[in-house]
């Protein structure tokens, strides 16, 4: 369940105008900003960039950029953005980072369904020029991945011992592993991986732990346990982000973003689990100013 609370009812126009009069003065009107965006969905949010657009030329992204800053300029911005551009330009920021930031990709790659991640691959191509594949050569990226619920035990079996080989053996060729996570469906993955479990007495997500740190196996960890429960993933990237010496604000703001509108409710049930607090009051001890405001409107957490 998503925790963004949106009116019914409002007015993009209105909306449009009440930001415009936000931004006269010295300095923004922080309040409004949060009081109006951190309570519209993607529609709205759409419909009141256009207005905006509309009624006094220019860019509301572009006029956001230029008004605030730092770490609520950059959540606002991705907010702001249609989902699909937004996992393009996360996507991009990942690619450009390297290695240490692949696993954003993967995370992408392997939460969406299919068609998802065929309009990010769009988006992607729109906003750079170039393809998600010609940047980042992943069969998780290419695929189209069937949705299907069906289960089919037999091969469940099968594939899970190939993962049980390929991962105990330190296989350097991993094409049978790739061809498995590309090719079913997240439902026949999950029955695959079950199987592992209870056939090997651990997971292959944890038995992955166990191998050299390198960039593949990083990113097949994450693909795995992304595949196999998104919501619990989440959970860890918001206790990791929080749990550093200094919040890492690009992985807060990417998972509370992202999720806000979907399943971001769920998410903080785990963490609630997992950590006995609140993520709203553990995010508020973190974070502060703006930044905090927005966050926890998007968390659900009213004034």
């Amino acid at each position: 369940m998503a925790t963004l609370t949106a009116p019914s009812h409002y007015s993009p126009v209105e909306d449009a105008e009440a930001l415009q009069k936000s931004f006269k003065g010295w300095g923004a009107d922080d309040k409004t900003i949060i009081a109006i965006l951190g309570h519209r969905n993607v529609d709205q949010r759409q419909k009141i960039r256009k207005a905006y657009e509309e009624l006094f030329q220019e860019d509301l992204i572009k006029r956001l950029e230029s008004e605030i800053s730092g770490d609520f300029e950059r959540a606002v911005y991705r907010w702001m953005l249609e989902p699909a551009d937004r996992d393009a330009v996360l996507a991009n920021v990942a690619i450009k980072n390297g290695s240490k930031d692949y696993h954003v990709v993967v995370e992408i790659a392997s939460v969406l369904s299919a068609e998802e991640l065929l309009a990010v691959r769009r988006a992607y191509h729109n906003r750079y020029k170039r393809s998600l594949e010609e940047d980042l050569l992943v069969g998780l990226v290419s695929s189209f991945r069937y949705e299907g619920d069906e289960i089919n035990a037999k091969l469940a079996k099968t594939e899970a011992n190939i993962l049980h080989e390929s991962v105990k053996e330190k296989k350097e060729n991993y094409e049978e592993v790739i061809r498995i996570l590309t090719t079913r469906s997240k439902t026949q993955l999950v029955a695959t991986f079950n199987y592992y479990k209870d056939e090997h007495a651990i997971s292959i997500s944890k038995k992955l732990l166990d191998q050299t740190p390198d960039d593949f196996h990083k990113a097949l960890h994450t693909a795995i346990r992304c595949l196999n429960d998104h919501k619990k993933y989440y959970e860890k990237v918001l206790r990791n982000a929080i749990k550093k010496f200094g919040t890492d604000e690009d992985g807060l703001s990417r998972v509370v973003v992202t999720r806000a509108e979907k399943d971001l409710k769920d998410i903080k049930e785990l963490y609630y689990k997992r950590n006995s607090i609140h993520l709203e009051d553990a995010v508020a001890k973190d974070i502060s100013g703006d930044y905090k405001k927005f966050i926890l409107t998007l968390l659900g957490k009213q004034d």
